[in-house]
């Protein structure tokens, strides 16, 4: 497929997916006019998008960020949000089936989100400018996270009267980072910038400007790409199942797991590339 083709077969409104690289696929959130503010559609697009990147043969890592100098995200939409009630519940009736509505309304927002730790590809988020609310439930969704200096987190929901819910106050407490710290951001939603996210390990890297991050991430994408599909999906996948487990439960998973994946011909092709000190190519997955 070409590099054309393979962008008409991801045309979804308020993002662009484009090939930089062999099996590197690049999805911008474009909306920069509202600073990549999340409407309805965009949540939904963006788990089609994930979904359909995680069974493409053509892609085996994904780099993630956002359109324009000014914000990756600055979250949802508020505004649009309130109107049509979605904040608030307004209008939907007494208040168990209010309460329905809005819980569905809720999970269905997480999967959009959880649907970029579901694809089965490896996740690069480049973070840059603003990155409030949604910008960190994205974020923790993916593997490895990128940032800028001049990066601004928050994590603004206490500042709109309600807790964060799509998956930022889940996944943090497993980020490995210090409970204080996490406490002291979701609490006082304040601005934090590129190194102090890098110096309490939330992101892997923080660059100069946007530009250098989304290189350096296609590069670690490009690095990836390169190696086994079998191996890199079966690692993204074990390292997921064992958080939150015990170790002896993450050690039988990955007996069970390479009791099939072992047999793959992409072992026997990248030890003997090793031996004639050459680079392994290996099939589509």
């Amino acid at each position: 497929m070409t590099a054309a083709a393979a962008t008409a077969a991801y045309e979804y409104e308020y993002f662009k997916v484009t090939f930089p690289a062999e099996y590197v696929a690049l999805v911008v959130i474009d909306r920069p006019e509202k600073l990549n503010a999340f409407l309805e559609v965009m949540w939904l697009n963006l788990r089609q998008i994930f979904r359909q990147l995680s069974h493409d043969p053509d892609v085996r890592c994904v780099v993630l960020t956002g359109a324009g100098d000014r914000a990756f995200t600055a979250g949802l939409d508020v505004q649009a949000a309130a109107a049509d009630g979605a904040i608030t519940g307004a209008g939907r009736g007494d208040v168990a089936r209010a309460a329905a509505k809005i819980r569905r309304h809720i999970l269905e927002f997480q999967d959009c989100i959880t649907a970029i730790e579901k694809c089965e590809k490896p996740v690069i988020t480049v973070l840059h400018g603003i990155s409030y609310g949604l910008a960190l439930d994205i974020s923790l969704a993916s593997d490895i996270r990128l940032c800028t200096s001049g990066t601004r987190f928050s994590i603004k929901e206490v500042d709109i009267g309600l807790a964060a819910d799509i998956g930022t106050l889940s996944r943090l407490p497993h980020s490995g980072l210090p409970l204080s710290w996490v406490k002291d951001i979701c609490l006082t939603a304040r601005e934090f910038n590129g190194q102090e996210a890098i110096a309490v390990g939330l992101v892997s890297g923080c660059f100069e400007s946007k530009e250098v991050a989304v290189e350096k991430a296609v590069g670690m994408a490009r690095v990836i790409g390169r190696k086994s599909p079998v191996a890199v999906q079966g690692t993204k996948e074990v390292i997921n199942y064992s958080r939150g487990r015990t170790v002896e439960e993450g050690l039988n998973y990955v007996a069970v797991w390479n009791a099939a994946m072992l047999q793959t011909k992409d072992v026997k092709d990248a030890m003997l590339a090793g031996l004639q000190k050459r680079k392994p190519t290996f099939e589509k997955l």
